[in-house]
């Protein structure tokens, strides 16, 4: 069995999951997140903690019990906690402004760039060259970052462009004569 799968998942006070045939649901505090079930991994509610166990013994059952697992946690710490990205500007004149739903990008372009935010999703710019990205649910966070990442992406003889904060871009030395 998964190494990831046999770990239960313990179920904090004020957050309800709900497991049906066909759908995971987990309410908390942040939100509500759902996730359709495997039929290959059974999950069961054990005095407040989650226990994943494959529902047979072939490898694809074993292998997703421990994703199940991960992607139920990561719901559960998602509604209690929520995730963030936090994403850089580096260049002259490159500002960003949060505007409600939208992004105002200034990265260099002749035209500003607006990124709407999907539901659920919020952003901030605490100065003009940060950008942080909230939510409860993980992949979606992430999915944005990306994607406002990708307007800009660092280019490698200067580093300018959008950046995750904690991400190194190794420069490359310029042609010589």
């Amino acid at each position: 069995m998964s190494r990831v799968g046999k770990m239960p998942v313990a179920v904090p006070q004020g957050v309800d999951v709900s497991i049906s045939a066909e759908q995971i649901t987990v309410k908390g505090a942040g939100g509500s997140l759902s996730r359709a079930a495997s039929g290959l991994v059974s999950v069961k509610n054990e005095s407040g903690k989650l226990v994943f166990e494959p529902a047979d013994g072939s490898s694809a059952a074993n292998a997703m019990s421990g994703t199940m697992r991960a992607l139920v946690n990561n719901m559960i710490e998602g509604v209690t906690k929520g995730f963030e990205r936090k994403l850089t500007l580096v260049g002259v004149g490159f500002r960003a402004q949060a505007q409600g739903t939208k992004l105002n990008l200034q990265v260099g372009f002749s035209h500003p760039v607006v990124k709407e935010m999907p539901a659920g999703v919020k952003v901030e710019t605490p100065t003009q060259t940060e950008i942080v990205i909230k939510g409860a649910d993980r992949q979606a966070v992430g999915q944005v970052a990306a994607e406002v990442r990708a307007i800009r992406p660092p280019e490698p003889y200067k580093g300018k462009g959008i950046r995750y904060a904690n991400e190194r871009v190794v420069l490359k030395e310029t042609k010589k004569k």
